[in-house]
């Protein structure tokens, strides 16, 4: 007897989240299959050897410095990224819960100033897996109520 696959929900190319341990109630996420890692836009980071905990400031409005959210996370490792333009940086990696749709699960999430990129959250193919399908042409199909993005609780 065959094992039936489980359905997996389908995503737009572009979907809001949150990140309710990082205090962040809105943010847009670009999917991005090509990226491997999720990379969160901050600024302000700051990593405590010792405890391996980092502090950050999210901005999690496009193209916009407030609203702000100061928070922490431990850093569970740093990772060495190579971005869109082929440079390699080293970026602090965090794990933190992700809620899209009515899902909430835990990612890997590099931290890292994403000034002059489009959104301020890349969500890459590790997040997804074995979650979601991506349908390239459809954006929101997880958060079809969008109200204007107010960022924090």
């Amino acid at each position: 007897m065959k094992k039936k696959k489980k359905e997996l929900d389908s995503i737009g190319w572009r979907e809001w989240v949150s990140f309710p341990e990082l205090k962040t109630k809105s943010i847009k996420a670009k999917v991005d299959t090509g990226a491997r890692t999720s990379a969160l836009h901050v600024s302000n980071i700051k990593v405590f050897r010792r405890t391996n905990k980092v502090t950050f400031t999210i901005h999690p409005v496009q193209r916009q410095w407030r609203p702000v959210i100061n928070t922490s996370a431990l850093m569970i490792g740093e990772r060495s990224v190579k971005s869109s333009n082929g440079e390699s940086t080293l970026r602090p990696v965090i794990e933190t819960k992700l809620k899209i749709g009515k899902k909430i699960f835990s990612i890997e999430l590099t931290l890292v100033n994403r000034d002059f990129m489009g959104f301020r959250l890349l969500l890459g193919r590790s997040a997804m897996k074995k979650r979601y399908l991506v349908n390239s042409g459809q954006s929101f199909l997880l958060s079809k109520e969008i109200n204007k993005q107010k960022g924090t609780k």
